[in-house]
């Protein structure tokens, strides 16, 4: 097949799959299409694993090395903006992440290597569920995914908006930060606002907490590592002359470490704590571990150079890049079987992921079915 009929091709499941975003554990559509097509290839094909996961699998030779490759399927609970001829069907979904993209790289690398020798062994071709809640590979796993497809290694790719188009960018060690979630309830005594003094005002109290806060990462935290703590949400009971009874402060915090993660969670538990008790309000502290960091090993970093640069070039190849402190479902997998994890980029002025005039950038397609054909043929020499 030419370099444009594969275009052409992938163009077609993109596009087909942007039209029918589904959110996490309800991709009904997107699972029935994503095993049609793995099956019209001849790969055995097991539907509903993890809920709505699908694995597909090609053999060939005796080899005995079995390599994954993963792409999510999930989309996002956002109306779209953009009017492409393949906008979203599905009212309030569309997929503002580019998984889309990533379901197609993965098919296309299968449509190679069902068509090419040059390999023995065994690929997996891994389609998770609910990757945005951080919820989806964890089911896979709880679903004896390891056990029922064993996998040597496993490997993972992600549209960067940001990144210089068409450049590969991977390293050894964290890539992707994780995510912990926390919720804080502070319980005062509403008052009229005419009267502050017979209230315990839970937005001073509240005041003080998300200040403070921001004082973890800076006089808690060894500079040297890296975290975020973002209050995203601050909501409270009162109204124009009312001093509310209670606030509740919402937000999350990203890292690389679980030292670090304990830290930031005791060092808030405690400033809410003190600045409660300090104004006479009560708390209800929760804190919630959402996303592993994804951390790739670094016996895997060769290989994925090596293929990344047989399909963009050297230039295009960055094997050292820096860390982001969004978070990815893939570190899950990690944690279990070594592999990696690879950014490509999607233009440095690219629209960001989550916005919803989001497009994946289909220029990126064939690099991407190609980079994963490649690193699975030289993971599996013949």
């Amino acid at each position: 097949m030419s370099e444009l009929d594969l275009a052409c091709e992938l163009l077609d499941i993109r596009h087909h799959l942007h039209k029918i975003p589904e959110t996490g554990f309800q991709e009904f559509q997107t699972s029935d299409y994503v095993a049609g097509r793995l099956a019209a290839l001849g790969a055995e094909v097991v539907r509903g694993v993890g809920g709505t996961g699908v694995v597909g699998t090609l053999r060939r030779g005796a080899g005995a090395r079995t390599i994954g490759l993963r792409a999510d399927m999930d989309a996002l609970a956002i109306p779209e903006a953009g009017t492409p001829p393949y906008r979203s069907r599905h009212e309030g979904r569309m997929h503002a992440c580019g998984h889309d993209g990533h379901m197609a790289m993965v098919l296309g690398a299968a449509f190679l290597l069902s068509r090419a020798g040059g390999w023995s062994g065994t690929v997996r071709f891994v389609f998770q569920p609910a990757e945005e809640p951080g919820k989806g590979a964890k089911a896979m796993l709880d679903d004896g995914l390891l056990t029922r497809f064993p996998m040597d290694e496993i490997y993972g790719i992600h549209n960067m908006p940001g990144l210089p188009l068409g450049q590969f960018s991977t390293r050894a060690g964290g890539i992707n930060a994780s995510e912990d979630n926390f919720v804080i309830r502070i319980q005062g005594r509403g008052a009229h606002a005419a009267r502050p003094h017979m209230a315990i005002d839970p937005i001073v109290t509240g005041a003080e907490i998300v200040l403070a806060l921001q004082s973890i990462v800076a006089r808690s935290l060894d500079p040297i590592e890296w975290a975020v703590v973002s209050v995203t949400e601050f909501i409270t009971d009162g109204t124009r002359n009312v001093i509310p009874g209670s606030a509740t402060i919402k937000g999350d915090t990203r890292s690389y470490k679980p030292e670090v993660q304990a830290l930031l969670e005791r060092r808030m538990a405690a400033l809410c704590s003190g600045i409660c008790a300090a104004h006479g309000a009560g708390l209800a502290f929760e804190y919630s571990h959402e996303f592993e960091p994804t951390v790739n090993p670094p016996q895997c970093l060769d290989a994925v150079v090596r293929a990344a640069v047989e399909v963009a070039g050297a230039d295009r190849v960055d094997g050292d890049c820096r860390p982001v402190m969004g978070s990815e479902d893939f570190g899950v997998f990690l944690k279990r079987i070594p592999g990696n994890y690879v950014q490509l980029g999607a233009g440095v002025d690219a629209l960001p992921l989550h916005n919803p005039g989001f497009d994946f950038n289909d220029s990126l397609l064939v690099p991407g079915a190609r980079y994963f054909a490649t690193l699975a043929r030289h993971r599996l020499q013949g």
